[in-house]
């Protein structure tokens, strides 16, 4: 009997309240960074993986039953979903193919200005790296994602307009908010 192909999350997939895949475990993947980025295709900032030598970034694997990519692949619309099956390590003895969802520089064309990342979205990717891989895994969300210095975020938390919003912990927002503050990440109001 075939294993079931796996994906590979590195954002908001980390955090299991915003999806129904159950089996699921952590994971590494050497050679790719996150990175915040800014398409025609949406007016939000997209955070993707790339591959760059030299680095790693923690996330979650997780099954999909009878390879029906059909709902995550909508779900990830916009992205292209591309085999790792280097480079990746982790627990599942029945893992098959993983597959990581990510965003070539030249898909979508350049955007017309950066775009800015709602702060509703981060706060479900950083909630989940918290509960995966506790405070250092948060920290190395930050540290291990590129784009920082050129992506505004946007304040939604009052209303917040990611569809898969969670409710954070005190201790959790104060996290995100000193991570920000401390790579002087800059707010904006539209």
């Amino acid at each position: 009997m075939p294993y079931d192909p796996y994906f590979f999350g590195y954002g908001s997939l980390v955090n299991t309240a915003t999806h129904v895949y159950s089996r699921h475990f952590p994971a590494r993947l050497d050679g790719w960074r996150r990175v915040w980025r800014h398409t025609p295709f949406r007016e939000m900032a997209f955070l993707t993986a790339e591959p760059y030598d030299g680095v790693y970034i923690n996330g979650l694997i997780a099954a999909v039953p009878n390879a029906d990519w059909i709902a995550l692949d909508a779900r990830e619309e916009g992205y292209d979903r591309v085999p790792v099956n280097t480079g990746i390590s982790h627990s599942a003895e029945d893992a098959g193919d993983i597959a990581v969802y990510h965003i070539p520089v030249d898909k979508h064309g350049p955007a017309d200005g950066a775009r800015s990342i709602l702060l509703s979205y981060l706060d479900v990717c950083v909630q989940g790296y918290l509960q995966v891989f506790g405070e250092d895994g948060g920290q190395h969300f930050f540290d291990t994602t590129a784009g920082w210095d050129v992506t505004p975020v946007l304040d939604d938390r009052a209303a917040p307009r990611y569809p898969r919003k969670q409710v954070l912990t005190a201790k959790e927002t104060a996290f995100v908010d000193a991570q920000l503050d401390r790579l002087g990440v800059r707010f904006t109001d539209g």
